[in-house]
């Protein structure tokens, strides 16, 4: 199993840091909706939606995914600090830190279709935008955004593994542990420091790094909340298209969470500094 989680994360990030440098806009497009569209499916079966209510939601998601690709493809092209998305962005912010922390607290099932409808769309929709937005302004950028998440995963789970004693979230995650947190946050301090270095402005690493560890315990948030949805859907992974990892969203749950609120803390002071 090891050996064959290792072998697809190589496969993963050697296509995806091809496709990020090297893939045309429109095949980047296309790859990005469809991953949007897969990881649709997987959250109509977290959410337990019916054939009929899936069917629905997939050829929504597909219209709504290739409209608004398609309205920020036209955007950034003359303009990639384009703000015609912030409002998504934000509505992706307040689901995250006000929505997401009280059902987590609550451990609350939601019911009501229309609201994990909703929900799915909330956690999607922004990271597919936030990654088409992003590797317009830069495709480095992105890449270091998505490396606070990596860095953040990987000792969260060597510092946890280790050391963990006081868990997290033990009805919802219970591998996950107080001390895997100060592990990522660690971590992820020392990487945002490396990465301030090539930033002139003091000011700017300064809010570089404390951008990374807000994004740290958003990845965290992201995380804990799949798991939830995991949990009460009774499946141990949301896919089984990844061999040794599980689903597309068991592979970007941190980055629905951080993505699109680095996007529009990029966007908020691009705007300022006009």
């Amino acid at each position: 199993m090891l050996k064959t989680r290792i072998l697809t994360a190589i496969v993963l990030i050697a296509f995806f840091i091809s496709a990020l440098f090297y893939l045309p806009a429109i095949f980047w497009t296309a790859l990005l909706l469809a991953l949007t569209v897969v990881a649709s499916r997987e959250w109509c079966r977290l959410a337990r939606f019916t054939t009929k209510q899936t069917i629905l939601y997939l050829i929504s998601t597909t219209l709504l995914g290739g409209e608004l690709l398609l309205i920020l493809s036209e955007a950034v092209a003359s303009n990639p600090n384009s703000t015609s998305m912030i409002w998504i962005y934000v509505a992706s912010c307040l689901f995250w830190v006000i929505a997401v922390p009280v059902l987590l607290r609550l451990s609350h099932q939601v019911q009501s279709v229309s609201l994990l409808m909703l929900m799915g769309w909330l956690v999607l929709l922004p990271t597919c935008l936030a990654l088409y937005q992003l590797r317009a302004i830069d495709p480095w950028l992105l890449l270091g955004f998505m490396g606070v998440i990596w860095v953040s995963d990987s000792a969260a789970y060597f510092v946890g593994r280790s050391f963990g004693k006081h868990k997290l979230a033990p009805e919802i995650s219970p591998g996950k542990t107080w001390e895997g947190v100060a592990g990522a946050l660690g971590a992820v301090f020392c990487y945002a420091l490396i990465w301030g270095q090539m930033i002139e402005s003091n000011i700017l690493a300064i809010g570089l790094i404390l951008l990374s560890l807000v994004l740290t315990g958003l990845g965290i948030l992201g995380d804990l909340f799949e798991s939830l949805m995991k949990r009460q859907a009774g499946v141990k992974d949301s896919g089984n298209i990844l061999p040794g990892h599980g689903g597309i969203l068991d592979r970007i749950d941190a980055l629905t969470s951080t993505l699109p609120v680095a996007a529009l803390v990029f966007l908020i002071f691009y705007t300022l500094e006009l």
